[in-house]
């Protein structure tokens, strides 16, 4: 379930308020059992300050309700069964034009407080330089951060001791320094845009020998670093004011290694299994009638670390808008072939093919 609300409280300023929640049942023969139930709410106020701030700031706040279950063949367990989390977070930005209509400059952060390592500060900082009319040249940099979550903490294989894998206990965050360039040119009904990107991460997710050289048991660890870099290039172009095309194409390379004193043996293939490159092709048209026909193309590369085999899939989205405020949509999944494998190793208990599907959306506004 989604709810967003948003109101105009001046020229100047605005309010925009939004909540989720899910609830997810899983059981997985010969795996585990779960219930979660998941709280999201986000707030997040608007404001221009004199001539040259934009300031946004906003607080949010995340539960889950994690009940698991041992079944007489389950190979996972979550320890203990049940538990409640809970993430606090704020962040604040401030978009401030030194040189009106040239040169803006954004810094930014973000404050969490989660359950398993405490306070997070996440800093960006971005610069934008218009060129011209038509061409602007950007640049970022920002840290991130990915907080334990219960598999990194308190994930255990089998289901009962003695356990092969445990989660770690001290396992701590892992941290990402991420750099951008990129320019955009946009002439017409044409735009163009390349953008390209370095990240280094530090303390990523590892297996460590408990007993080394005795290869099990092994404990959740931080113990590789690595980085990743590579460009993406977008097209739009509009055919007519009705019908609009764009087309994506991005290059990835990652890199993992262990630090000193790790013992992982798995070479960074459970935390790069990404695709070197992808390939998109979106056609959206507005037809008569209040109907709306978008198509998504996607290529897919081969996932050499798991054996995934490349593919290439179709989406279809009919949309009816009756009124302003509810839209009727009809969509086709994966439409090219009754089934196709995304990620997971052959031998992994987790693999599972995607499968061609059709369901319904209703969305009304409010």
């Amino acid at each position: 379930m989604i709810a967003k609300w948003s109101r105009t409280l001046s020229e100047r300023s605005s309010l925009a308020a939004h909540l989720f929640y899910d609830r997810t049942h899983r059981d997985i023969p010969g795996l585990f059992g779960e219930d979660l139930d998941t709280y999201d709410f986000d707030l997040q106020h608007r404001t221009r300050l004199g001539d040259r701030h934009d300031v946004v700031w906003g607080l949010g706040y995340r539960n889950i309700n994690d009940r698991t279950v041992i079944g007489s063949d389950s190979t996972l367990a979550f320890l203990p069964l049940h538990v409640a989390r809970e993430w606090f977070t704020g962040f604040v930005q401030d978009e401030i034009a030194l040189l009106p209509n040239r040169f803006h400059l954004t810094l930014g952060t973000k404050i969490e407080h989660n359950d398993y390592t405490g306070f997070e500060f996440q800093p960006s900082g971005r610069v934008n330089w218009t060129l011209s009319p038509s061409a602007t040249l950007w640049a970022a940099a920002s840290r991130a951060v990915r907080a334990p979550s219960r598999v990194d903490r308190e994930l255990f294989a089998p289901a009962q001791p003695p356990y092969f894998l445990a989660g770690g206990p001290d396992f701590h965050s892992e941290e990402e320094l991420a750099y951008e360039l990129g320019y955009r040119h946009h002439q017409g009904s044409l735009a163009l845009s390349v953008a390209t990107f370095y990240s280094r991460y530090h303390g990523l997710r590892s297996l460590e020998q408990v007993n080394p050289p005795t290869p099990v048991p092994l404990v959740i660890g931080n113990g590789q670093d690595g980085e990743s870099y590579g460009a993406e290039l977008t097209a739009e172009y509009w055919l007519t004011n009705r019908w609009r095309v764009r087309a994506g194409y991005t290059e990835l390379r990652v890199h993992i290694w262990r630090n000193p004193g790790s013992t992982d043996a798995s070479g960074g293939a459970t935390e790069s299994q990404i695709p070197d490159r992808q390939f998109l092709l979106l056609s959206s048209v507005d037809l008569p009638a209040h109907l709306g026909l978008a198509a998504w193309f996607r290529a897919i590369d081969d996932i050499n670390n798991e054996l995934v085999p490349a593919y290439a899939e179709l989406n279809v989205t009919l949309t009816w808008q009756p009124t302003s405020k509810l839209d009727l949509s009809l969509v086709g999944q994966n439409l090219l072939h009754d089934q196709h494998r995304e990620f997971g190793a052959a031998t992994s208990l987790s693999r599972r093919d995607i499968q061609r599907g059709v369901y319904g959306a209703v969305a009304w506004r409010f």
